[in-house]
Order: C-alpha cells, then structure tokens, then sequence
C-alpha cells in the first residue's frame, strides 16, 4: 500500500527522535495533525498511523514507549482492520517551529529544530550504497535542485522569500482511516 506522505509526516514525526527502523518494523504508515473520525482531539498533538504485521512485537513496542517517557505517549487505539494510532504530545520547546511548519515557513524554523533532523542519510540506489542530503535540510536551506525543480514544474522563477516545499493542507493532514481501506 502506498500513501503519499504528509508534511506531518515529514516534519513532525522525526521531531519525536525515533529509531526510522523500529518504526517501519512496526508497521509505521503516516504521520497527522488530527484524526476525523474521533471525537477526542488532541492539541499540540501528532496522530502516528500503523499497520503491525506483529501484534506481539507492536505490544511490546507500545509498553516500552510507554515506559520510556522520552516520547510522550497520551493515547492509543485502534481500527478494525489491523490499524493502530498511537497519539504524542508535541515537545513544547519547538512549539514556534511547529506553527512555521504549518505556515510553509521551513527555511524560518530554528536551528535547534533543524538540528533535530540527521543532515546525511544513506539511501540505496541500483543496488549501491550512497550517502545523500535528507530532504528536510534541502528544505530548511532551500537547495538549488528543489527550486530548479519546481521553477522547471510551474514555469516560475524562484526569489528568495519562496519555500521549496509544498505547503501545509488541514485536509491532507487529518487521518481518515476509511479512505485509506
């Protein structure tokens, strides 16, 4: 199944610091600001969709994160169908960057928050190892391909005060778990 990612997703998640690994080993699918479908809404809140292949190790997963703290976990539940939400409290200290996500302002996030966020990443490529920059540093520094990219995609020239990533969309952001069966 293929779900495109939100800027939730993109942006905030990581924030949490997680291990991508136990993550995607858990069944992760995306990250969002809401969920539609529930009454209880959460403020400073992001909503993390998974799809555990392993109920025991997503148990396990849960209890720890609970344990931990370092994350603050303030709800789960679940979706027939195998999907789970696991709902964090957002780290108060990044609150101001939260908002500029929001705002499409990434190159305006400070630089704590952007320290969050591993500059390198090693992807895989026909088979060959590489080390390449992470997309959320192309975005916070607003890097060459992006912008020829989207000026060659729009016929547009890029000045200095345009982001080069989409901006933020309530409704791309809000989970519904019936529109993804």
């Amino acid at each position: 199944m293929e779900v495109k990612k939100t800027i939730s997703t993109i942006f905030i998640v990581p924030s949490l610091k997680f291990d991508k690994g136990v993550l995607l080993d858990n069944g992760f699918i995306n990250g969002y600001a809401g969920d539609v479908n529930r009454e209880e809404k959460y403020k400073d809140a992001v909503y993390i969709l998974f799809k555990p292949k392993n109920r025991d190790q997503f148990i396990m997963f849960v209890e720890s994160e609970y344990l931990k703290n370092e994350r603050k976990l303030i709800d789960e539940y679940d979706y027939d169908g195998g999907w789970v939400v696991l709902v964090y409290k957002l780290d108060e200290r990044f609150k101001k960057d939260y908002a500029l996500i929001k705002k499409g302002k990434y190159s305006k996030t400070s630089k704590e928050f952007q320290e969050l966020f591993p500059k390198v990443i090693k992807i895989i490529r026909n088979g060959l190892h590489k080390d390449e920059v992470a997309l959320q540093h192309r975005i916070f520094k607003k890097a060459q391909d992006l912008k020829e990219f989207w000026e060659l995609k729009f016929d547009v020239d890029f000045n200095d005060d345009m982001e080069v990533w989409d901006g933020w969309d309530e409704k791309n952001e809000l989970l519904d778990v019936y529109k993804l069966k």
